[in-house]
């Protein structure tokens, strides 16, 4: 009976996905003529890099791969992971359990979220630098008043007796952004596989430019 529950659960966590690099966001209107905020995803081709089998590495994924590198940055042993035709590639993911069948060297593209309705971004968010506890974490504050001496400080961090130290765990300032992070449950709204794009409701993490993995949603389909 658990085998069998594991077999289904492993179907049903069947994956596809793609490398994609984050244009900016717009709007688009439906054929209602409500307004939609998203944003933009470009998908260059992904090429297969390597395919890792059960019986050889323990599990089934795919390396997609994308964006060339340029020769004069490429070292022998980098370029050694790669089959003779394909090109070494900039940025590489591994993509577990991959739902669609492919072969090394198949190139990959937008259409192939043609008939996924929900998605996962993963990406790095902003950079923020070191941050206070308002931006941080949302404290309040003090009174922005003249006779008020606490604006945006934290406050007491610690206790005049026994312990008497800085619990672990208090939120105080720091750096903040710069975190890989996954933004779950985004609708895709349309795949325009002319112009190589991907255009998903709502923010995706990452500054215009960055490269995100676009991933059918686990939790809803």
């Amino acid at each position: 009976m658990s085998s069998a529950r594991n077999a289904e659960r492993g179907l049903r966590e069947m994956m596809v996905g793609l490398i994609g690099r984050k244009v900016g966001m717009t709007q688009v209107f439906d054929a209602g003529g409500f307004l939609t905020p998203v944003t933009v995803i470009r998908v260059e081709d992904n090429v297969v890099v390597e395919k890792r089998e059960s019986e050889r590495n323990g599990y089934n994924a795919v390396v997609l791969g994308s964006v060339d590198m340029r020769k004069n940055r490429i070292r022998k042993p980098y370029a050694g992971q790669f089959q003779e035709g394909i090109t070494p590639k900039k940025v590489m993911v591994e993509m577990r359990d991959f739902e669609k069948e492919c072969s090394v060297g198949d190139i990959l593209n937008v259409e192939v979220m043609q008939d996924i309705e929900y998605v996962d971004v993963v990406g790095v968010s902003k950079g923020k630098g070191f941050q206070g506890v308002v931006k941080r974490h949302g404290f309040r504050g003090g009174h922005a008043t003249h006779g008020s001496k606490f604006h945006r400080e934290n406050g007491s961090t610690g206790q005049s007796s026994f312990p008497s130290n800085v619990m672990r765990g208090t939120r105080m300032p720091g750096r903040m952004g710069g975190d890989r992070c996954t933004v779950q449950n985004l609708r895709v709204v349309r795949v325009d596989a002319e112009n190589k794009v991907l255009l998903i409701r709502g923010a995706v993490p990452g500054a215009i430019n960055a490269t995100i993995v676009v991933k059918k949603a686990r939790k809803k389909q």
